[in-house]
């Protein structure tokens, strides 16, 4: 993966101060719950969705949570660098 940088400089990837409450937010953004379900797979994001109750459950599922950060990092390495979106 390329060394994309964010509007601060640090590296994409180190997920830099970025909280998973802010990766959540920005994925629900871009995607809504019906495409974060259809691209990773979720329950959290396909029975009765919300920001609260998907956060509990990636607090809590480690694995969970690395497929929402991959998903987050493969974004915003794609729109830094001008790529199509994942």
């Amino acid at each position: 993966m390329p060394d994309a940088r964010d509007e601060s400089g640090h590296l994409i990837r180190e997920l830099h101060g970025v909280t998973l409450a802010t990766i959540l937010d920005y994925l629900v953004a871009h995607y809504g719950f019906a495409g974060l379900d259809e691209r990773l797979r979720l329950n959290c994001f396909a029975v009765n969705p919300s920001v609260k109750s998907s956060l509990t459950f990636l607090r809590r599922t480690d694995w969970a949570r690395a497929k929402v950060e991959d998903l987050y990092v493969r974004l915003r390495t794609a729109q830094v660098l001008g790529r199509p979106l994942p």
